[in-house]
């Protein structure tokens, strides 16, 4: 059994920066992707980024490109999610997610963290 567990959420002003992190119990065959997707109050569930374990293929959703950089430590098994220039369409729980290939095109793979809160106040 995989398990993702988020951490680093928080509140944050506009502006400010925060780092979440994702820790995986273990790498299997079935996993090549570590992603972050999103979900606001009364929205669907959006992709955020994602990296891949080997290589380091990266994915960006547009309004994060330039603001959010993700990366990994792979001896910690460990994705991190920088998040600068934060705004308050930023506020979501955040969640950590684990897949096949399809995770960097943000399509989600089938291993979900329990998720983090992240609010931005203007």
């Amino acid at each position: 059994q995989v398990q993702l567990v988020e951490s680093g959420g928080g509140l944050v002003q506009s502006g400010g920066s925060l780092r979440l992190s994702c820790a995986v119990s273990r790498r299997t065959f079935s996993i090549y992707v570590v992603g972050w997707f999103r979900q606001a109050p009364g929205k669907e569930r959006e992709f955020v980024a994602a990296i891949s374990w080997s290589g380091g293929g990266t994915g960006y959703a547009d309004s994060v490109k330039g603001r959010f950089t993700i990366s990994r430590d792979n001896a910690k098994n460990t994705v991190y999610l920088q998040m600068n220039s934060l705004k308050p369409e930023d506020t979501a729980v955040y969640y950590c997610n684990a897949g096949p290939s399809q995770v960097l095109r943000g399509y989600p793979g089938n291993y979900w963290g329990q998720g983090t809160q992240v609010t931005v106040s203007s």
